[in-house]
């Protein structure tokens, strides 16, 4: 150009500069481009308009959902918006890359933005040359969009505020790092520090409880909901005097302060500080707001989980008794409660210890259908009208009667009547002085007896239907016996099928427990929770028990003995070990019960086909006594350690006896090669050691002895009818 020839027009030096002008109003859908802005868009070089969904067409889609939120941020905080797209072209390739700079304004009676920016490209380095090598590690895009993907992972995950704090304090943006971070909240008109990382505990103190009227940028964030940078110490000094000398002593060289807002409530305020200079551009700005957005919702999580928490352990903790150590005249209570982790951490399982007015004492346990608030509040009732019914001094059938007839009538809501719950339970009657355990049961699982040498038998109980489907359903009632030296274990289905097992698998992993552990009885109850849980207390809270798949409670019951665990840790065997069990007339079905409980009381003997042997006498006196009376049999079978045996040689004995009220003495008989009957007593004399017959006041026993020699071999003489 020559001295004092006109200025060229404006679009003519943009283009000789490779710069293209644009304009985008909201209101009429319409964006205009001139020459130079169609070229780098992709289209012929001329002056045009194209609809919103044109030019989106020929941008990425990420970039395009980018540039209108950094619009709205740029008109909110007043500034330039800077975004950089990429060109595609029409079979989805990046073509270029270009950097828009805009000034929007926002329209409030049309409610429309109206933007006039510039439209640039921008270079990039050739892949494979060191400036290619060095773009493609420092690509800000990519970068920046991989840090934000791990950043709403890593605060989506966390589970109390704890953790978001330190995910936050952990976060390292890409090119732009701070070393100091803080979290405000706020607290009626007062500023509270939630967390900080990056300076001395205590160097909280001058901004906890600080006036939100105060002339400090947290507090102007939380009063206006605005984002405030601070790109130097001056800049801070001249805008914040007052409060400066507070934040100069952490000498730090920039700062931002974003608003925590959740459904457009501001929450409270995020420092992120910096020891060096920060320009704080539109994509730094952007980065840091939407992290301020995925915090501010990480921590309304956590907040409304830890309320959740702490009313669901004072629910728990006022709807379970206290047992501590529970003292009862010989026996020891252990107890334990682990709620589950989906959704509120108390569900419908319970346990109690009722003290009952004969001096006795009952056990409950059970689990009401669901884990909502709904299975909690029937629960809470459910457990206080079984406390009413049995310190009324009702038998265990007649209290669980009253109870099913109870949780019928109040389990149904009036919003849905055919929404009726029901619930599992069981309760069992303990007389500490002889050890006598009468159980009713209510489709819950059975209970367990470890005995005193650490063999463990499951108890088949007699039951009814869960309490609440049945009003007028029938409760028997089962009497076992606890020995010194013994315990029981009732528990849950939470505790048994845990960790994808079912029943049977279930129970054989708490049996391998049960039988290996040496302690005392807490030590007991903390190994069963551990074996499907890990690490537990007496009432587990927090992410331990987020990991639950059922709620888990569990009585532990000891009669004090030689071994019993109640407090010596060495197991010291004695030399018996018995169950006993009732098989009615009507239930001619439990005969594969007492089979099964005979085998596993004979679990570690050493011959197994003496226990083939035993297992099929044993049928055979159970069957006699059902087909030949009326009444029931009742087994009782016992292994014992005896010094002699009838060759001399120390070793154990088996003996089983089938006691019934009938006074019809066995015959041994000679049933013809055709007879479907008649020998039973043929098979006891030809394989028991020793067996016999013994006449009561009312009824009879029929017994019969196995021995087993002191070598395992059970090659002892048979002894005949004693």
């Amino acid at each position: 150009m020559r001295t004092g020839e006109p200025l060229p027009a404006v679009g003519e030096v943009l283009a000789a500069l490779a710069t293209g002008m644009w304009h985008w109003d909201t209101a009429t859908g319409l964006v205009t481009v001139d020459a130079e802005a169609a070229r780098l868009l992709g289209l012929p070089t001329e002056q045009v308009s194209l609809t919103e969904a044109q030019v989106r067409s020929r941008l990425h889609p990420v970039d395009w959902n980018e540039t209108t939120g950094v619009v709205q941020l740029a008109v909110a905080e007043g500034t330039l918006a800077e975004v950089r797209v990429r060109i595609m072209d029409e079979q989805g390739r990046v073509v270029r890359v270009v950097r828009s700079r805009s000034k929007p304004s926002f329209d409030p009676v049309r409610k429309a933005y109206e933007l006039i920016g510039t439209l640039q490209e921008v270079t990039e380095p050739m892949p494979g040359t060191p400036a290619g090598r060095s773009a493609v590690t420092g690509d800000w895009r990519r970068s920046r969009e991989a840090f934000l993907l791990d950043a709403g992972r890593a605060l989506a995950e966390a589970r109390s505020t704890e953790e978001v704090l330190r995910v936050a304090a952990n976060l390292s943006m890409p090119g732009f790092s701070p070393d100091g971070l803080a979290v405000f909240g706020a607290e009626g008109d007062r500023l509270t520090v939630i967390g900080h990382h990056g300076q001395q505990p205590g160097d909280e103190g001058p901004f906890t409880h600080m006036a939100l009227a105060t002339d400090y940028p947290a507090a102007e964030v939380v009063r206006t909901g605005r984002a405030v940078y601070l790109s130097s110490p001056e800049q801070y000094k001249s805008r914040y005097p007052l409060t400066w000398p507070l934040a100069q002593r952490f000498g730090r060289r920039s700062w931002a302060f974003l608003p925590l807002t959740v459904a457009g409530r501001t929450m409270g305020a995020w420092m992120a500080a910096f020891t060096y200079p920060v320009a704080f551009t539109p994509d730094e700005r952007s980065v840091l707001t939407t992290v301020a957005r995925m915090l501010a919702q990480a921590l309304t999580r956590a907040g409304a989980a830890e309320t959740e928490r702490e009313l669901t352990d004072g629910l728990q903790r006022s709807m379970l008794p206290r047992l501590g150590r529970q003292r009862i005249p010989g026996m020891s209570v252990a107890a334990r409660y682990v709620p589950t982790g989906g959704g509120l951490q108390v569900g419908g399982d319970w346990y109690d210890v009722i003290p009952l007015p004969s001096g006795r004492f009952a056990l409950v346990i059970g689990d009401v259908q669901g884990h909502d608030v709904r299975a909690a509040g029937l629960m809470g009732q459910l457990r206080i009208a079984l406390r009413a019914y049995a310190s009324e001094g009702h038998r265990p059938d007649a209290v669980l009667s009253r109870a099913s007839r109870f949780l019928h009538g109040i389990s149904a809501t009036e919003d849905d009547p055919s929404d009726l719950r029901f619930a599992t339970c069981l309760y069992v009657e303990v007389d500490p002085a002889t050890g006598l355990l009468d159980i009713a049961r209510a489709g819950h699982p059975d209970p367990a007896i470890r005995m005193a040498d650490g063999t463990v038998l499951a108890r088949p109980t007699a039951g009814g239907l869960p309490l609440g489907i049945d009003p007028d359903a029938d409760f028997p009632t089962t009497r076992i016996a606890l020995e010194p030296g013994e315990t029981m274990l009732v528990c849950t289905d939470g505790l048994i099928e845990t960790g994808g097992h079912d029943l049977d698998t279930g129970w054989r992993r708490l049996r391998t427990i049960l039988e290996e552990h040496e302690g005392d009885l807490e030590e007991l109850a903390d190994a069963l929770v551990q074996a499907v849980h890990g690490p537990s207390s007496h009432h587990t809270t927090g992410p331990l028990a987020d990991r639950r798949e059922d709620d888990i409670a569990m009585l532990l019951l000891c009669r004090e003995g030689v071994g019993c665990g109640c407090g010596e840790t060495a197991v010291v065997r004695p030399w018996v070990r018995r169950t006993m069990l009732t098989v009615a007339q009507a239930e001619p079905e439990r005969v594969a019960v007492a089979r099964q409980q005979l085998r596993e009381l004979l679990h570690d003997w050493a011959s197994p086909d003496q226990v083939d042997s035993a297992v099929l006498l044993l049928s055979e006196t159970l069957t006699n006594v059902l087909v030949h009376t009326d009444a029931d049999a009742l087994l009782v079978a016992e292994v014992a350690q005896v010094a002699e045996v009838a060759d001399g040689t120390g070793g154990r004995r088996m003996r089983v006896q089938v006691t019934d009220t009938s006074d019809d003495l066995p015959h041994k008989r000679r049933p013809g090669e055709l007879a479907s009957s008649g020998r039973g007593l043929m098979l006891i004399e030809l394989l028991a050691h020793a067996w016999g017959v013994d006449p009561r006041g009312e009824g009879k026993s029929i017994w019969f002895e196995l021995y087993e020699s002191a070598d395992g071999s059970g090659a002892v003489p048979a002894a005949g009818a004693a």
